[in-house]
């Protein structure tokens, strides 16, 4: 039988707390992140004169766009910042699908009547 990694109905309790537990230890440095993406934009200063004018702008550049519930603002990167904010964002996401799994641990765990 292929079960698929996310159903969790088949692990025993003891199983599902061990999981947790693993996944909060992944955790670890929550405080290097950010939630959002990162985005490269070319822009036009708006200079008659200037080569942007003619069809050739100026960049690309790093923006940082927040994960925010309504529109959010982007953020210049400065190029000496682009892999921290990598990085940043990569531990992000992890630490979101890790948040996300331990909620469904703890959803099944509710379901069982189980939830410590």
């Amino acid at each position: 039988m292929n079960r698929h990694k996310n159903d969790l109905s088949g692990l025993s309790t003891r199983a599902l707390l061990a999981r947790r537990r693993r996944l909060v230890a992944r955790l670890g440095d929550a405080e290097r992140l950010l939630a959002g993406s990162l985005v490269e934009q070319t822009r036009r200063c708006g200079k008659p004169d200037c080569r942007c004018a003619a069809g050739e702008p100026h960049g690309p550049y790093a923006y940082f766009a927040p994960k925010t519930a309504g529109r959010g603002r982007l953020r210049y990167v400065p190029a000496t910042l682009v892999e921290v904010v990598r990085r940043y964002l990569h531990t992000g996401g992890e630490v979101e699908a890790a948040v996300a799994e331990i909620s469904a641990i703890n959803a099944e765990l509710l379901a069982r009547r189980e939830l410590r």
